[in-house]
Parts: C-alpha cells; sequence; structure tokens
C-alpha cells in the first residue's frame, strides 16, 4: 500500500474528505519526525512505539576490493510492533 492507496483508505473508513486524509497522514508523519530528531519516542498503544536506535561506528568490508572503510556512528529510526498489532497478524 503507497501513500495514495492510505490516503484513501482512511478517507473512506472515516467518512472525511481525501483532501482531509492527505493533511491527516502529512501531519502524522512530521509530527513523528519531529519528536524522533529530538531524541523521544512516540508509543502508540496496541499499535507500536517508534523510536530513534544508536548505530556504533564500524569497520566494514568493500565487497568489491576487500579494502576496509569506515563506517560512522549514526541513528536510525527504529520501529517495534506492539502486542495488539502482532497478534492482529497471527
Amino acid at each position: 500500500m503507497n501513500k495514495q492507496e492510505l490516503i484513501e483508505e482512511i478517507a473512506t473508513s472515516a467518512g472525511i474528505s481525501k483532501a482531509a486524509a492527505g493533511k491527516v497522514i502529512d501531519a502524522f508523519t512530521s509530527s513523528v519526525t519531529g519528536a524522533l530528531k529530538k531524541g523521544d519516542s512516540v508509543t502508540l498503544i496496541g499499535f507500536g512505539t517508534f523510536a530513534v536506535s544508536e548505530r556504533a561506528a564500524r569497520t566494514g568490508r568493500n565487497p568489491q576490493t576487500g579494502k576496509e572503510i569506515k563506517i560512522a556512528a549514526r541513528k536510525a529510526p527504529a520501529f517495534r510492533a506492539g502486542k495488539a498489532l502482532k497478534d492482529a497478524l497471527n
């Protein structure tokens, strides 16, 4: 499902216009992004938790040449599914 299909699904199930549903999706993604940039996590009970994971610096290897390269430390977004979401899938 892509963003446009998600907007259509939300508009249909909530009984709102596609424009309003698009604004909701955009507001949600920007709010989650803003919270993660600040280092906060976003928890939706029953659905899951969006958080930031820290990846340490490490040494990797170029598969073509075999030469070692340094990979810098970075922050990466992570999602951990909640119990209700896991149960709905199984």
